[in-house]
């Protein structure tokens, strides 16, 4: 693959801010015929479906934002003299050629295609069918700024593949594809797991959790909670489950409060047994599949716990790894949990909308990664790097 010069990708980028700017009106345009089309029994899908002002904004600070950040290949990892006199270099190289697969989002079509482009990488885009207009006036936008830079189309491209022949590509591209990253429910992540014949970087589901201690102020709690839940639904940083620490003083009365809290921004709740003794008239947690449940909907799991060893035991157990906070005064308490949850993003006495790349200080992102390898959490431009050594001898042979 050819190493483009940082100012070519650059005046790519600059090209297609230009270029998106003058086809907004376009570009909203073609997803509204996305949005009439799609049915809006499922409201999250829906959220993430709509391209608005703000969201074109959006996509055009994203751009900007990636342009002004470090090129990041060919950074030097570490550089070494041996005994030997063989120098060894390690430096960042680009994957090669990335395939990302997500559902309704048109912003991923600018978020993920420019942080590969600017990371020296190809990518192959399969969006879904709901969005496709939006879709393929973005991957217009995005020829028109490659060719105008002298490069080809193939450096973005959108798949244009049913189920079926999706699932065919997986297990036998009709190209070489190095790095695929699935970005959307547990469905999509097990499509991609069972049929790629490549390395797959899971974006997981959310699943978030959140524990408020015997120690928490309540007040913040609450606060908290409601942003947590409610912020926004579609994002898979938003909170699925609450466990409220029995312990805590005036537990009856908080539980109660938090319901009406709750039911008073339209949040419906679904309980565990010790919880419903309290809130008898909610609806009680069918079977232990939904504790796996990302719910994307106006709905929390609340149920109780008998201090912290039985939250961090239970979010272990059924959260998607995805982020988790503790509400606790407590330093070491929140110490604790943060050293013993196994999540990507861990928080004390914070919103898990956090776990976000721009949020996070990373910028731009292609997903949140929940696997261990090779990285965990907003995966950014300088995680869509790998690496590679370069070795210089003098007629060196290894006796």
């Amino acid at each position: 693959m050819e190493l483009l010069h940082t100012d070519k990708k650059n005046n790519v980028l600059n090209a297609m801010i230009n270029i998106i700017d003058r086809e907004r009106k376009n570009i909203i345009k073609a997803n509204q015929q996305d949005l009439d089309a799609f049915n809006k029994d499922d409201q999250a899908l829906y959220d993430r479906l709509v391209v608005n002002e703000a969201k074109v904004d959006g996509m055009i600070q994203a751009i900007k934002e990636v342009r002004d950040q470090e090129d990041p290949v060919g950074a030097t990892i570490s550089d070494m003299t041996l005994d030997s006199g063989l120098q060894i270099t390690n430096k960042t190289a680009p994957f090669g050629t990335i395939m990302i697969i997500y559902e309704s989002r048109p912003d991923v079509t600018i978020e993920a295609a420019v942080l590969a482009f600017k990371a020296n990488n190809k990518i192959l885009l399969k969006g879904g069918k709901e969005a496709i207009n939006s879709n393929l006036i973005l991957e217009k936008c995005w020829h028109e700024a490659l060719e105008e830079n002298g490069l080809t189309k193939d450096w973005i491209r959108l798949l244009h593949l049913k189920r079926e022949e999706t699932q065919e590509f997986l297990r036998n591209p009709t190209e070489k594809i190095d790095l695929i990253v699935p970005r959307g429910g547990e469905r999509l992540i097990k499509f991609v797991k069972d049929h790629a014949s490549c390395a797959v970087l899971i974006s997981g589901r959310g699943n978030n959790f959140l524990y408020v201690s015997k120690l928490a102020d309540w007040e913040k709690a609450i606060k908290v909670i409601i942003n947590a839940k409610t912020d926004k639904i579609s994002g898979c940083n938003a909170l699925d489950n609450v466990l409220i620490d029995k312990n805590i003083s005036d537990y009856e009365a908080k539980v109660e409060e938090l319901q009406k809290t709750l039911n008073h921004v339209g949040v419906s709740l679904v309980v565990d047994k010790k919880i419903g003794q309290i809130l008898k008239d909610e609806t009680q947690i069918p079977s232990e599949d939904t504790w796996y449940e990302e719910f994307l909907a106006m709905k929390l799991l609340v149920a109780e716990v008998d201090g912290l060893e039985e939250a961090i035991k239970m979010i272990n157990k059924y959260s998607g790894g995805h982020s988790s906070s503790i509400l606790t005064e407590n330093n070491e308490e929140a110490a604790t949990f943060m050293e013993q949850i196994d999540s990507a993003a861990v928080y004390h006495n914070a919103s898990t909308r956090f776990t976000d790349g721009g949020q996070m200080g990373v910028g731009a992102e292609l997903a949140i990664s929940t696997d261990k390898l090779h990285h965990r959490g907003p995966l950014g431009l300088k995680q869509l790097v790998t690496n590679k050594y370069y070795v210089f001898g003098d007629g060196h042979v290894r006796v």
